[in-house]
């Protein structure tokens, strides 16, 4: 237990100083492809916010899903990868391919769907190599393009913002 948050702490302070030098990134062109990471430990209504992506006109096979610490099966027709506590080592690395596939691709927007600055979140999304990053206001300020403010729960409220913005910048 005291291992796990020192290690935290330490991916943590690591990732402070390599926050420093962060690219600004820039959404070229309409938002086709989005990744969601979710922390499911604190956020249990992971298919309503799918649901109101789908609502939006985002195509099901266009979406994909980062569950951490997930307990149920999400039975979605969704491409679902799991990450856990395990998969990041002492250098703030990644150690499972299958994460380090969905780190690696190419969405045109990252959705990260977490309130709580965990090691292993911020690890994925600052490694991530989407064009743009949204996430909420009570993470590190330098991870995301654009952030909301709104709570956890509400997660209409978060994507009916969302693409509020997403218009207002005629991406979608």
């Amino acid at each position: 237990m005291f291992l796990n948050y020192l290690k935290g702490f330490w991916v943590k302070k690591m990732l402070k100083n390599s926050l420093l030098n962060v690219k600004s990134g820039s959404l070229d062109g309409i938002v086709k492809t989005i990744g969601i990471v979710v922390d499911e430990s604190h956020f249990a209504a992971t298919q309503l916010l799918i649901n109101e992506f789908i609502a939006n006109g985002i195509a099901k096979e266009d979406i994909e899903l980062l569950i951490y610490k997930s307990k149920s099966s999400l039975d979605s027709g969704l491409k679902v990868i799991k990450l856990e506590s395990g998969h990041l080592n002492w250098k703030a690395q990644i150690t499972n391919e299958e994460v380090n596939n969905f780190i690696a691709k190419d969405f045109n927007l990252l959705v990260n769907y977490y309130d709580i600055e965990k090691a292993i979140l911020l690890t994925v999304t600052n490694e991530s190599k989407a064009k743009f990053k949204v996430g909420f206001s009570t993470i590190n300020k330098r991870l995301n393009n654009l952030i909301i403010t709104t709570g956890l729960e509400n997660h209409a409220v978060f994507v009916e913002e969302l693409f509020k913005y997403l218009k207002i910048l005629n991406k979608i």
